[in-house]
């Protein structure tokens, strides 16, 4: 892999694009309709049944799958049902000893068909092997939730106490918050908060038997390292499991070439310019990604997380630039955070400890390097623009419409509450996830395949106040001209939960947005509103200017650039904002470059006199000059 390849901006370098693994499983699942006995009494009759508190039982299993039953699909970890119990011997966990699953029928004497299919006998199956682990463990059951510490941490499965620490605690944290949710079935489940839940801490035996729902033995774990080690340089907060497997910085190929992988060394803590997080999915699983990222001829990212229990590897360090985002400038400023699962497989399901663990993980790095937590800094790949007109239509799309940013933002601390009246200048994008279901194509492999009816916090674009009416078009997708579609990678006329644009009309239950340098119209009556109103900061072409053009990356002019450090073109997208077109401003930042002179040698960092804002000018990023625009509604630092 030569370093023009992963540099320019014009390839996309991501997990994403370059596995080519078929989904675990098929997309088959749908809303449920509501099982005959509510799944809140399920869960009491189970926890008395097996002696364990009703809160450990509802706590353990609102971690593993927010009481969701995903339609009796199996998670990317193999895991089924509100307990997300797995198999032993599965794809995703290939071992010959038996897992939960067969655990929990041999404890229970249900089928394992039952509990993979039946919400109410999987929460039974869950109650007993939570009840199983406390007698392991010398332990007589007790009401006192305090005394299940180290039957949760058995439950996770992990092989080591750090990672089955951080488990446990975040169901008790769960316990003690307390939660509230609407079910994929429509059941309203309930855990009253318990403040007071303090666990007695200390494990005193981990489990450590195979295909449990963390267990998926250890890929790519180094001799000398295990999941929560740190005696590597690990940068993860306390708070989480988190291990230290490094991607390679060495050289291959033809050394006259001057190719090595798979990153940059950098300076980042002295020099600035980390300002975004880049969320992603591998396409794959852990075991897959991890293997990847130790090839110094592929890719890298700083961080990938564990689908089945959330635990973390980080990969490169952060004052280096690792090849992720497909876009150089953005490589350059941002951490990359790879997240086990499929874009396509909705039903594969991220599960909560994955969204719980990647949050604290962001909001770490957020304080430490003053991120906004806001959809401007914590973007999806699907985000990120094309650096150059030619790289555009090979950006990658994942997330995708099915990575649920409403609650991610709420376990980041700071979801998407209205902060202006109904008439504002500024919407917010905000469907209800669950009930959300816009269709979408592609999932499978045809084109045209339908993919399953699945909650998306996604709003399609049309070009008029009419559902009939066509999508709105996206020239650098589609540079001969054409309406989007709805397949599931086309982000031509998606526009996602958090992300903010100006208003541009109104009328009845459509709302026009800016985007892409065109009205943009999407559904949002007042009885179920798929936007917030709010306030923020916007800009709009300078008086006397008819049109603007918008970049791909904030590049500095040519005279910033030092001898021996080659000048980067300014080069403009295939897009522009007419004159009286508003766009939401996040980033105010003079116009950088990273340069790598050679192997062994840190980059440094070229910075301009040139000023670009940052704007949400579709559903992905793009930057415009600021001596080309006005701001209006204050100014972002």
């Amino acid at each position: 892999m030569h370093l023009s390849a992963v540099r320019s901006g014009g390839v996309a370098a991501s997990a994403v694009l370059l596995l080519s693994l078929v989904p675990l499983v098929p997309a088959t699942a749908a809303v449920q309709d509501p099982p005959a006995v509510p799944l809140q009494q399920q869960f009491a009759a189970a926890a008395a049944t097996y002696r364990v508190p009703t809160s450990v039982l509802l706590g353990v299993s609102y971690l593993q799958s927010r009481w969701d039953a995903h339609g009796g699909a199996p998670s990317v970890t193999g895991g089924y049902g509100p307990m997300h119990l797995t198999n032993g011997g599965d794809r995703a966990r290939p071992t010959d000893a038996p897992g939960p699953m067969e655990r929990a029928s041999a404890l229970t004497g249900l089928p394992a068909e039952r509990l993979r299919s039946d919400p109410a006998a999987n929460v039974r199956g869950g109650a007993a092997l939570l009840a199983a682990a406390q007698r392991e463990l010398g332990r007589p059951p007790s009401t006192d939730p305090a005394h299940w510490y180290g039957a949760v941490a058995r439950f996770s499965g992990a092989d080591d106490p750090a990672a089955a620490r951080a488990y446990a605690d975040e169901v008790y944290a769960v316990i003690r918050a307390g939660q509230r949710r609407t079910t994929d079935s429509g059941e309203q489940v309930v855990l009253p908060a318990a403040p007071d839940a303090a666990p007695a801490h200390g494990v005193p035996a981990v489990s450590t038997r195979p295909g449990g729902p963390a267990a998926a033995a250890r890929p790519g774990t180094r001799a000398g390292t295990t999941a929560g080690d740190r005696s590597g340089p690990v940068e993860c907060p306390v708070s989480v499991s988190c291990e230290w497997i490094a991607a390679p910085y060495e050289r291959f190929g033809d050394p006259k070439e001057g190719d090595w992988g798979n990153h940059d060394l950098g300076d980042r803590e002295r020099q600035g310019g980390i300002d975004y997080i880049v969320v992603h999915n591998t396409e794959g699983s852990w075991k897959t990604a991890v293997r990847l990222v130790q090839k110094p001829d592929y890719v890298s990212w700083q961080y990938t997380l564990r689908s089945a229990d959330g635990h973390i590897a980080q990969h490169v360090p952060l004052k280096d630039v690792a090849w992720h985002a497909g876009n150089w400038y953005l490589n350059a400023k941002s951490v990359g955070l790879e997240h086990e699962g499929f874009l396509t497989a909705p039903d594969t399901w991220y599960t909560e400890a994955m969204y719980r663990s990647s949050a604290r993980l962001v909001r770490h790095l957020a304080a430490k390097y003053g991120i906004p937590l806001d959809r401007l800094h914590v973007l999806g790949h699907d985000n990120v623009p094309g650096a150059t007109p030619q790289a555009v239509r090979g950006m990658h799309t994942d997330p995708g419409p099915y990575w649920d940013w409403a609650h991610y933002f709420e376990l980041l601390g700071n979801p998407f509450e209205p902060t202006a009246g109904s008439g504002s200048d500024v919407v917010t994008v905000r469907p209800e996830y669950r009930t959300h279901r816009p269709p979408y194509t592609g999932c499978g492999k045809k084109p045209a395949e339908p993919c399953p009816g699945h909650g998306s916090g996604a709003v399609r674009l049309h070009t008029a106040p009419d559902a009939a009416s066509a999508l709105v078009e996206d020239i650098g997708l589609r540079p001969g001209g054409g309406a989007s579609t709805i397949g599931v990678n086309d982000t031509g006329a998606r526009a996602s939960t958090g992300q903010t644009f100006a208003v541009a009309e109104r009328r009845g239950d459509w709302t026009a947005i800016w985007y892409l340098g065109q009205k943009a119209w999407f559904h949002n009556p007042a009885g179920r509103p798929t936007a917030v109103p709010t306030k923020a900061p916007f800009l709009t072409p300078r008086e006397g200017l008819p049109e603007i053009p918008v970049f791909g990356r904030a590049y500095p002019e040519a005279s910033a650039y030092p001898a021996g450090v080659p000048v980067q073109p300014v080069v403009p997208l295939p897009y522009r904002i007419g004159a009286g077109q508003r766009y939401v401003v996040g980033e105010r930042t003079p116009g950088e470059y990273f340069h790598t002179p050679e192997y062994g040698k840190p980059g440094r960092v070229v910075r301009g006199e040139e000023i670009y804002y940052e704007i949400q000018y579709g559903h992905r990023i793009g930057y415009v000059k600021a001596s080309d625009v006005t701001v209006s509604g204050g100014v972002p630092s």
